[in-house]
């Protein structure tokens, strides 16, 4: 049996579906909620921007120790119980951060939505959807980690208008307890099996199916990862482009609406998006299966740095270079998350791969947590160097472009010789 019976479809696929909800709810509370949250509590009680700004921080940097342990906690208590209870920490932590009247209250309340958003996030995802594929992991991962992107363009505008309409309370809790009984029925329906339980094999091929796209290495036990290079190179290759990526992005609208003004440039954030998606379903479904993953990341990469570079030449109000780069820089978006869970599945023994995503994804999100300050410095500090800090401020996109070609001398580095 390697399909659903009543469909035809292969279970798997099904699961997929249900991953890509779960990336839907959280990045969309998780990840792209943050700065919503962070502009409604400075309404709300007046703290200073560096007091909520550091809150952000903290939530980034709890929930990669968190990420750091997922392998653990799914191994000891299952991967259905783990996205319940992060389900229920973070829709209670995003409550906290509406109700909070303390500083202290604030920070508890990051823990909370730190710590239970990485549960529904890109290694959480990894663990579910890899049990299901081997052959067609690139393009079932593709389809699941979409869900990020959806995550942002539903929840971004979901969250001020319904801040707006029924205040951040209330907002809070309507929407943590839809994503609460949501992500429920999803982690019992579709995340408590696994397709040995189903008699099924990956991909819904026939027994006599041999598998492909894995890695015959040795296992990697206990620090001997620390001292290996694929792993080094790896986490320091994702590491580094999601610190560019994100850093850039974080300021990105703000630099566009100059020259765009608001509306447009809201537009030109969802054509981001929308480069995100199609990037990274081209990848997922389009990569050959013997292909040098290393290789198309550091593609993916290089076409980031043509976008930033056409941000330089734009100098801030060249609109049609402006579009070019946010066209070509948002092609990458997806692929920095997509693409190392799949460079590990072929450099990898099977039983480290959930170790090593774990950590790679901890590794990136500690770092990229102080990307979106480090980027705020370099146009504070740009007009010392003689470059205007509004609408051109080219040493952000010079910095983007450099800290990216980094991440692709990383990953190259690693490469299998």
């Amino acid at each position: 049996m390697t399909t659903n019976a009543r469909s035809g479809l292969f279970y798997g696929w099904r699961v997929v579906a249900a991953a890509f909800a779960l990336a839907v709810f959280g990045w969309g509370l998780g990840f792209y909620g943050p700065p919503v949250y962070l502009h409604a509590v400075r309404e709300a009680r007046g703290w200073s921007l560096a007091l909520i700004s550091t809150a952000v921080t903290v939530h980034f940097l709890f929930g990669a120790v968190v990420v750091a342990n997922l392998p653990k906690l799914y191994g000891r208590f299952g991967v259905p119980t783990v996205t319940k209870a992060g389900a229920i920490a973070l829709a209670t932590g995003v409550a906290g951060w509406a109700l909070a009247c303390e500083p202290w209250q604030l920070f508890v309340a990051t823990l909370l939505s730190g710590g239970g958003w990485v549960t529904m996030s890109a290694a959480a995802i990894n663990a579910i959807v890899a049990p299901w594929f081997v052959r067609t992991r690139p393009a079932a991962l593709a389809s699941a980690y979409n869900g990020s992107s959806v995550g942002g363009v539903v929840f971004s505008p979901l969250w001020v208008a319904a801040i707006g309409f029924l205040g951040f309370p209330w907002a809070a809790a309507i929407i943590g307890l839809v994503v609460i009984v949501t992500i429920w029925i999803l982690a019992d329906r579709y995340f408590a099996t696994t397709p040995a339980q189903m008699g099924l094999n990956a991909d819904g091929d026939a027994p006599d199916v041999p598998m492909s796209a894995t890695s015959t290495r040795p296992a990697l036990p206990g620090r001997q990862m620390w001292r290996n290079l694929r792993f080094v190179t790896l986490a320091a290759g994702m590491a580094l482009g999601l610190f560019a990526q994100i850093g850039l992005l974080a300021h990105l609208f703000s630099l566009l609406v100059p020259a765009l003004g608001a509306q447009l440039a809201g537009v030109a954030a969802s054509a981001a998006t929308a480069a995100a998606i199609a990037g990274r379903t081209l990848v997922g479904w389009l990569m050959p299966a013997g292909a040098d993953r290393r290789r198309i990341a550091c593609a993916s990469y290089f076409i980031q740095i043509v976008g930033s570079l056409a941000f330089l030449l734009a100098a801030g109000d060249n609109v049609p270079l402006l579009l070019l780069g946010v066209v070509l820089f948002g092609a990458g978006i997806g692929n920095a998350t997509s693409l190392p869970p799949l460079i590990v599945q072929v450099e990898f023994a099977k039983d480290d791969v959930p170790r090593v995503v774990s950590l790679i994804i901890s590794i990136s999100q500690a770092t990229y947590a102080f990307a979106p300050a480090a980027f705020g410095l370099i146009r504070e500090f740009a007009p010392q160097l003689g470059a205007p800090s509004v609408g051109a401020a080219p040493w952000v996109f010079i910095a983007a472009a450099l800290i990216q070609a980094l991440a692709i001398v990383a990953f190259l580095a690693g490469r299998h010789r």
